[in-house]
């Protein structure tokens, strides 16, 4: 079994979180070989105020570039 494991900002809609999944079992079944029976696609949701870069908060950091 292949885990594949995906972080992203929330706010996303179900149906773009669907299409993701779609895709990504699409890829790592052909480049794995693998059957899409045996890939699980994990999409961890991340409030922004946990997301840093560069050790400054990403609304922050979004202002600066």
């Amino acid at each position: 079994m292949n885990i594949i494991q995906v972080h992203l900002n929330e706010g996303r809609s179900a149906e773009l979180k669907r299409q993701l999944i779609s895709e990504v079992t699409s890829v790592v079944s052909r480049t794995l070989g693998n059957t899409p029976e045996t890939i699980r696609v994990l999409i961890n949701e991340v409030p922004e105020e946990k997301w840093r870069v560069a050790g400054v908060p990403i609304r922050l950091y979004r202002k600066q570039i």
